[in-house]
């Protein structure tokens, strides 16, 4: 069985993975609150992405996998953006991200091939109105990842998953009503937003041995969103 750390699994996106993940693999979830996570075998750690440094001595030794799923969806026209609100997505979505990684690098290495599998969005590739804060940060990460595949191959391979909309806590104001839920499916050309679920399958994906010859990718997982035009 891997080892399996997941940085956020409590809520959305972290907490579909860990269900995907919870029979096959040793897991470990680093994430504020342990809630939604009584019925899965796992291992938490209490753990704020924003504020703490990873207690490694929870940690196995050896991890073979590592997911980070903090992020922010700071949706704001540019001229009333400050420099802060910059700094706060680039904080939470890349630079609390290199603090994990450098702090489990040596249980990462210590795998025969580790991956670590990471978020982006649509909005790093795609010029979308209103997402030039987290469009930034996104985009940092995927240079970053690209970077850091290159330079740890093959011992550790590092993906990123691009997603659209998709469903969850975090972009509820996006889907809080079934007029936002219908406008927002009919932009996709597979007519539909993501799911916790689409992601959740994607990431387990590049986290197993399925994926051993696939490393410096961006996966865009996005309902066509990103390269489809189609008519309505």
């Amino acid at each position: 069985m891997k080892n399996i750390l997941l940085i956020g699994g409590s809520y959305g996106i972290g907490l579909a993975i860990a269900k995907e993940l919870n029979t096959e693999n040793n897991l470990f979830i680093a994430s504020r609150t342990n809630e939604n996570l009584s019925e899965l075998n796992i291992t938490h750690l209490p753990f704020d992405a924003l504020a703490d440094t990873l207690d490694t001595t929870i940690l196995p030794a050896v991890i073979d996998g590592l997911v980070y799923c903090p992020g922010s969806i700071n949706l704001r026209p540019f001229r009333g953006l400050k420099p802060e609100a910059f700094e706060a997505d680039l904080q939470i979505n890349f630079i609390s991200l290199i603090k994990v990684i450098q702090t489990v690098l040596p249980n990462l290495i210590a795998s025969e091939q580790s991956s670590i599998v990471l978020f982006s969005s649509v909005a790093a590739s795609m010029g979308m109105p209103f997402h030039t804060s987290v469009a930034a940060a996104k985009g940092a990460i995927e240079g970053f990842a690209k970077a850091l595949a290159a330079e740890y191959a093959p011992k550790i391979r590092v993906n990123v998953i691009a997603p659209s909309l998709t469903d969850t806590p975090l972009a509820d104001k996006f889907l809080n009503s079934d007029e936002k839920r219908e406008k927002s499916a009919q932009r996709h050309p597979l007519k539909r937003f993501g799911t916790s679920t689409d992601l959740a399958q994607m990431a387990s994906f590049l986290l197993s041995d399925k994926s051993s010859w696939i490393s410096g990718q961006i996966f865009h997982v996005d309902g066509g969103m990103s390269t489809l035009l189609v008519n309505s």
